[in-house]
């Protein structure tokens, strides 16, 4: 896996990301440059802003891409990670999302690339929880056999209850994201019997998926990303797993932990 160390953009072309972008098209296929920037500020890259230099000596002081790309050598060897490059960008931090459920903080995994969007005020463990989780992202589109085009909201939720068990697992459970503790064993047993258990098989073109999974509209705040790490939670302690031993294990075989 290669951290490409896109500081050196950012410093030639931060107010200018439809450029940087350019260097990014190979990995979109069917997309111009407009559209793949439109498409990563949508999951949380930067818009130009005053003093961006700055921002970017800033982050390179931190030493940003070093803890980065030792957090990957390490995970790459521990869960038999596939060579993946790694692209690390400033976050929006006029996004009110991200500052409210992720500390200024996103990524965006594929089963080939990952994005990473950074805040100047995360630390370094903040940085390793969210390539972690990141990562953990492209070792289950790695392992897990069913196709990512496939994928109902049940794979979904496991998908992020994976990477969230992960960070607590590698990080620290203080580290784990906000949204993992706002409800009680209780009420995310009923979410699960009550709104996602029925919609499990929703495909990502109903706007039941991600209404679900993020908590849209009706749906309690994060439904589906809580739910899934309280699936995935209970399965590793029942029965004394790792977040490796679950990368390639079926989706429904996880979420059967809890009777219907």
């Amino acid at each position: 896996m290669t951290v490409i160390r896109t500081d050196q953009w950012l410093l030639h072309s931060f107010d200018n990301p439809i450029e940087i972008c350019e260097r990014l098209i190979i990995h979109f296929h069917d997309a111009n440059t407009s559209e793949v920037y439109e498409y990563l500020n949508l999951h949380g890259m930067y818009f130009p802003f005053d003093d961006g230099g700055k921002l970017i000596r800033k982050l390179q002081n931190q030493q940003v891409w070093e803890i980065v790309q030792n957090e990957e050598q390490y995970l790459q060897k521990a869960w038999e990670g596939p060579d993946v490059p790694v692209y690390i960008f400033p976050s929006d931090p006029f996004n009110p999302l991200l500052k409210r459920e992720f500390n200024g903080k996103s990524g965006l995994s594929f089963k080939d690339k990952l994005f990473l969007f950074i805040s100047e005020n995360n630390n370094e463990k903040e940085i390793r929880s969210l390539f972690t989780h990141e990562y953990n992202h492209v070792c289950r589109l790695s392992k897990y056999p069913k196709p990512e085009d496939d994928y109902v909201l049940l794979d979904a939720i496991i998908l992020e209850g994976l990477a969230e068990n992960a960070v607590d697992e590698q990080v620290g459970e203080e580290f784990v994201s906000a949204w993992a503790s706002y409800y009680s064993i209780e009420e995310l047993e009923n979410m699960w019997k009550e709104l996602v258990y029925p919609n499990r098989n929703c495909l990502n073109t109903d706007s039941k998926y991600q209404d679900i999974l993020s908590g849209s509209h009706l749906y309690p705040k994060m439904t589906g990303y809580c739910v899934g790490y309280f699936l995935v939670k209970k399965y590793l302690e029942e029965n004394s797993l790792t977040s490796k031993e679950l990368l390639t294990i079926e989706s429904a075989k996880i979420a059967s932990i809890t009777d219907i």
